[in-house]
């Protein structure tokens, strides 16, 4: 980051975001040199830039994706993997090129090409990326989701795209038990006819028995039959479509959200060299799904010559120590995990930075969710005093972010560092005004290039425009509830459409949330606004439901501290009118607690998407409660 702010002319980080903003051109034109983007540029950087959506970026570029992040075919290490404490592999980058070329001749002789879709319903597994890039580096479409969905989760998914090609998994281990995939596999693909072929990779088992899916071969045999020594890589126009990523599906069928070549890479080539310093050699890390974004924003980091730590299960295998386990062993040089996890590994006390050597490790990376302050406090105590702490927000969208972390400025306890180069980020009023130092709505006035490309199957683009532009013309709504701070970082206090209104104040519910989790007794909380008096709907009241840690009891006491923990550090109307005890807390399959859908169960109204749920069983816990009725 010091250096491109020096050989850009510029003398502070403020001055470069300023001018990557009004010279937008000439900024992401310098993106694709400084680091190093492969393909041909063009003399056009952008048609029509002040168009949201309309803008039409690198419109004579010719790039593929999956060769940036091929170039490299030496024997140095590309990826580790580690299946908890089950399973452990490494691939040099001459392996992983040679295995991509053997993959891709399979999925050309399928039948695939260009535009064609390719699913992976799969752990974050080496095979994973290799079908990728196989995949991508052909022109083909690529989509994936975690094997911890349901059948008709992968359905609503995976059925509105018609892949041609499905790998999936035998199945794979959570905190050291197996879970088998192969009914559900089968039943799957008997539904989704587009498909020609489905290819099973074995990981609990050697040889898994599929003779119940459809058009099933096993990807050991698929190695053995090719003969492919090159990666065939199809230069594409920049806004050749890449990624199929999916909305959570909470409030309805999961949007279809296309992203482009050009886009994800030179967006996260500047992620990820210059907002996070991964350099050459260094060895990047993300505990994710590949059913959630941050699988895609992970695999990006090859194209920056870093090392992959792959790893799939749960983050809490092997007492609660397995992810630091494997910083130590493989000298991780960035952590990346979600602030719910941060909050966890505090609540049991771990402290890592005096069980294992964290030597190595100069970034520590956190998003999902709102990072708290007793967050930061907690990293900076038991991990390490001279990290990099860089809580970051953007989402699927935006397959990135849009406010990230920062080497070349300070970290502020409870506060996102920086917005990113070349993203018009604001916050406005409710009438549109910009504000500082006060809560709004998170902008991006200005268009940039990983804007998705559209919805599939949204051909005149209502869809699209409905979810971002409708609010304010010609503006990108996000829909978080935000603040820009006076050291111009960022607060983000929680979705706006779970954003709390009791009597016409909004209330973000992070704010709530990090008061109650500093109490020992209580494990994680969510809290909604109850329509009150029952029936209306031009007021709410504020409910506090908590999971309590085990030995624990909700009584008048506790309910106390919960209510004057709340009062002492925010403000009376931020004390919920009624705290209730549950016995979980239902959320999605990247670990994000959905308030809307808890909101809808205590109005009997229908959860239109049970299937994006982890714990969807957790939503009854919810259901008919006797204490909202007072």
């Amino acid at each position: 980051m010091a250096q491109f702010i020096q050989a850009m002319g510029q003398g502070s980080y403020g001055e470069t975001w300023q001018w990557s903003i009004d010279q937008p051109e000439a900024f992401w034109s310098q993106v694709w040199d400084f680091c190093s983007a492969v393909g041909k540029k063009g003399e056009k950087i952008v048609i029509d830039g002040d168009q949201m959506p309309g803008a039409r970026w690198f419109p004579e570029a010719r790039l593929n994706y999956a060769e940036n992040l091929l170039q490299c075919r030496d024997d140095s290490e590309a990826l580790v993997f580690w299946g908890e404490d089950k399973v452990k592999r490494r691939l040099s980058r001459a392996e992983l090129y040679a295995e991509v070329a053997r993959f891709q001749q399979f999925l050309v002789e399928a039948g695939v090409g260009a535009g064609d879709r390719v699913a992976g319903y799969l752990p974050n597994l080496p095979e994973t990326l290799i079908a990728m890039l196989a995949a991508t580096a052909l022109g083909a479409i690529w989509s994936s989701a975690s094997p911890d969905f349901g059948v008709q989760g992968v359905l609503d998914r995976f059925g509105q795209i018609e892949p041609k090609v499905l790998i999936c998994v035998d199945g794979y281990w959570y905190n050291g038990k197996p879970v088998d995939c192969l009914a559900k596999n089968a039943e799957i693909v008997a539904q989704m006819p587009s498909l020609l072929k489905v290819v099973v990779v074995p990981y609990l088992n050697a040889a898994p028995d599929m003779a119940n899916i459809a058009q099933a071969v096993g990807w050991g045999d698929i190695s053995l039959n090719s003969r492919a020594k090159d990666v065939i890589f199809q230069r594409l126009g920049f806004n050749h479509p890449l990624f199929i990523m999916f909305s959570s599906g909470t409030t309805g069928v999961p949007k279809c959200i296309v992203h482009c070549h050009g886009g994800v890479l030179l967006q996260h080539l500047k992620e990820h060299q210059l907002h996070s310093d991964v350099r050459p050699g260094d060895r990047l890390f993300y505990f994710t799904t590949c059913g959630w974004m941050m699988w895609n924003w992970l695999v990006s980091g090859l194209a920056c010559g870093a090392t992959l730590l792959l790893y799939d299960g749960s983050p809490f295998a092997v007492r609660g120590k397995v992810l630091f386990d494997y910083a130590e062993a493989e000298k991780m040089t960035h952590f990346g995990t979600s602030a719910k996890f941060i909050d966890a590994a505090a609540k049991l006390g771990l402290t890592p930075g005096k069980t294992h050597d964290l030597t190595a490790l100069r970034a520590m990376f956190s998003t999902g969710s709102p990072l708290s302050p007793e967050g930061f406090d907690w990293v900076y105590r038991e991990i390490k005093q001279d990290i990099l702490l860089a809580s970051i927000s953007g989402g699927t969208d935006i397959v990135s972010c849009f406010v990230l972390g920062n080497p070349v400025l300070p970290v502020y306890r409870g506060e996102i560092q920086c917005r990113g180069l070349g993203m018009a980020v604001d916050v406005v009023d409710d009438v549109g005004q910009s504000v500082r130092e006060q809560k709004g709505e998170l902008v991006c006035t200005k268009s940039f290039p990983v804007m998705p490309v559209g919805f599939w199957n949204d051909p005149d683009g209502r869809k699209y425009h409905a979810a971002y532009f409708e609010r304010y013309d010609n503006i990108w709504c996000h829909g978080d509830f935000s603040e820009l701070t006076a050291h111009d970082g960022m607060i983000i206090y929680g979705r706006s459409d779970a954003t709390l209104n009791p009597g016409g104040v909004r209330i973000g519910t992070a704010e709530i949330y990090r008061q109650v989790e500093q109490l020992p007794e209580i494990l994680e909380a969510l809290v909604i606004g109850q329509d009150w008096p029952p029936g209306r709907s031009d007021d709410v009241r504020v409910v506090l439901f908590v999971k309590l840690q085990e030995g624990h009891k909700l009584d008048a006491s506790l309910i106390e501290r919960i209510k004057k923990q709340i009062r002492d550090n925010t403000t009376p109307r931020h004390v919920p009118a009624q705290i209730v005890q549950v016995l979980d807390i239902p959320r999605t399959k990247s670990g994000k607690i959905v308030e809307l859908a808890v909101r809808n169960v205590v109005h009997d109204r229908p959860v239109k998407n049970v299937e994006a749920l982890a714990n969807p069983e957790a939503l009854e816990f919810f259901r008919g409660r006797s204490e909202l009725g007072s």
